[in-house]
């Protein structure tokens, strides 16, 4: 079968991403609907696949054709269009991270798919990509203890890959550098962060080292981005990004030292399909292993698994939506304390 998809949002993420991933899975989805907020992006969006445009969510909400919601929209309207789209019957709900901005949020959002029996996927593509299987199978065979956890991301600004994927110019120019000798505003940008871009392999994370702790120290990083450790189930793990106008082609690595070895997996920038994450084990005994990559990646694979959902009326896990919301929001929320304490 194949089911209506109507996306709320018209970012260059969903030109990027979303439109190509569903392209290419036309056995299950078909695009039938995008609506902006009045930007007047939607209209040339959905002229892609000959889709309806609309301005708000009502016209979506209300189309007959939309049997999937993709809620692609800025984070802070997440919650609510989860609960509108179950309110409007849809038979499921894609959204992007976060799925709310407070663990109420979340909790009401999650509840609300719970009740209606509703698959809600969220779009974590570097816990759904086909290397993170691979790699939690190692460290399953390997035996050995995790000892620490760390994730490390050097990025260029997102147009540069907007260039590239899509003709579509990014909103907006280029926004002045905050102002970090302001506590405020240095603990709002690692809250904002933190919830915007270490949520993508917080769940990862969360898999290895499932109960939060503590913040150990938290420091806002100019020109933008964030050094953070904090303990969960004993194990130490130490976040760090950076965002330089002008640096090179991103880095993103997740690495995982356990008392056998280590594994390094490294992550294809956003915005760009690139195939899998790149999988290193370097061996106690000396080896160096590194495996092959796979043409998929997490964004099929997220889509992939919400048509698996639909087809085959397998349980959503809705309280492991909700753990990671809670272990993300969290972070975000003791990180920022810490950064206001020390500043």
């Amino acid at each position: 079968m194949v089911y209506g998809v109507g996306i709320i949002g018209a970012g260059p993420g969903v030109a990027a991403l979303h439109l190509p991933t569903l392209a290419r899975l036309a056995d299950d989805f078909h695009v039938v609907h995008v609506a902006d907020a009045g930007s007047g992006r939607a209209d040339a969006l959905a002229g892609r696949t000959g889709a309806r445009s609309s301005t708000g969510i009502e016209a979506l909400l209300e189309d007959p054709a939309v049997e999937v919601v993709a809620i692609c929209s800025p984070p802070a309207a997440h919650a609510a269009q989860i609960r509108a789209a179950v309110a409007a019957g849809k038979k499921a709900v894609f959204c992007e991270k976060p799925i709310g901005a407070t663990v109420a949020e979340s909790e009401e959002a999650v509840e609300a798919c719970r009740r209606a029996g509703i698959p809600l996927i969220v779009g974590t593509n570097h816990f759904f990509d086909p290397a993170w299987g691979r790699a939690k199978h190692h460290l399953t065979v390997s035996g050995g203890p995790v000892v620490s956890i760390s994730v490390t991301l050097s990025l260029p600004p997102n147009t540069r890959y907007h260039d590239v994927v899509t003709e579509l110019a990014a909103p907006g120019g280029a926004r002045p550098a905050p102002d970090l000798s302001r506590p405020e505003v240095a603990a709002g940008v690692v809250r904002q962060l933190l919830t915007g871009l270490a949520i993508h392999d917080l769940p990862l994370v969360r898999d290895l080292a499932p109960t939060f702790e503590r913040v150990l120290f938290a420091r806002a990083l100019a020109p933008i981005g964030y050094a953070v450790g904090f303990v969960a189930s004993g194990v130490p793990i130490q976040l760090t990004t950076v965002m330089l106008a002008d640096g090179a082609d991103a880095l993103w690595r997740l690495t995982v030292t356990t008392s056998s070895d280590r594994l390094d997996v490294s992550f294809p920038p956003a915005f760009v399909h690139a195939g899998s994450a790149r999988v290193r084990a370097l061996l106690a005994d000396g080896r160096d292993a590194t495996y092959p990559v796979e043409a998929d990646d997490g964004y099929i694979a997220e889509w992939r698994a919400l048509a698996e959902l639909l087809g085959s009326g397998i349980p959503v896990e809705y309280e492991e939506l909700l753990d990671d919301a809670r272990y993300g929001l969290r972070l975000a929320h003791e990180a920022a304390e810490a950064v206001e304490a020390t500043a």
